[in-house]
């Protein structure tokens, strides 16, 4: 556990970088009175780490604008998934040369209409395992039920003429239980029959670069970053951990 780790080095009165053994201890105020790039191997106290918590330290990133914003919370889909709803699936959009559609009308008080597209290969359903489907006007716990039978999830709307993807602020693609985001400022979403190419390949894989990339969307990557501040009798050092 890194959290538990780190707080034992917080305990621990002198923490020691190991890097570059080869190197002579340099003092903090010698590193921040040089010019980057350098190879130092300090010895220091790790006096404070930010965030506190540790599911705090992981970002979506943009490698196209260099940009970062927090993971959206399980909250802010379960509301684009609602207003979603409230349009209903168009059925002129159903069972196309590509994908084979089923509809059903849920048996609550909101009887909210419900469709799944299962996109085709050579005319013919895959097997579950190596499915994309694109659901309408399904809720979280649907669309989770689905991640664990299909291969790929994408939660779409209909319009006039074509499914299309859900805001960005929701996962564009769910996979597992792992949930793709696009850059809003990056991206240009394009229709849902951008994927029939996908489909029309010997083999579709759906890898969800290659899905992204025939949706016009930018891919955010999760990344993990830390701030540590590091002190010594010279001075003190903010270091940033930032990995994929």
């Amino acid at each position: 556990d890194l959290e538990l780790h780190i707080q034992r080095c917080q305990q621990l009165s002198v923490t020691v970088l190991t890097d570059h053994q080869d190197l002579s201890n340099t003092e903090l105020k010698t590193i921040t009175n040089s010019r980057a790039p350098q190879e130092y191997r300090i010895r220091a106290k790790l006096r404070t780490y930010k965030p506190q918590k540790l599911h705090q330290a992981v970002k979506l990133h943009c490698s196209k604008c260099n940009s970062l914003q927090e993971v959206p919370d399980r909250d802010d889909f379960d509301f684009i998934l609602h207003d979603s709803a409230g349009t209903a699936p168009n059925p002129e959009l159903h069972n196309t040369s590509w994908y084979e559609s089923v509809t059903w009308t849920t048996q609550d008080q909101k009887q909210r209409k419900i469709a799944i597209h299962f996109v085709k290969h050579d005319e013919m359903l895959q097997h579950p395992e190596d499915t994309l489907l694109m659901i309408e006007g399904g809720t979280l716990k649907e669309i989770w039920k689905l991640t664990k039978r299909f291969k790929c999830v994408i939660p779409v709307r209909s319009t006039e003429d074509d499914l299309e993807l859900l805001d960005l602020s929701a996962p564009f693609l769910l996979q597992g239980n792992v949930k793709y985001y696009g850059c809003k400022q990056c991206s240009t979403p394009k229709p849902m029959k951008n994927l029939s190419s996908i489909a029309a390949e010997q083999q579709p894989l759906w890898e969800p670069t290659e899905i992204a990339q025939v949706l016009g969307i930018e891919l955010l990557q999760y990344v993990f970053i830390m701030k540590f501040t590091l002190v010594d009798e010279t001075g003190a050092l903010n270091a940033y951990l930032f990995d994929y």
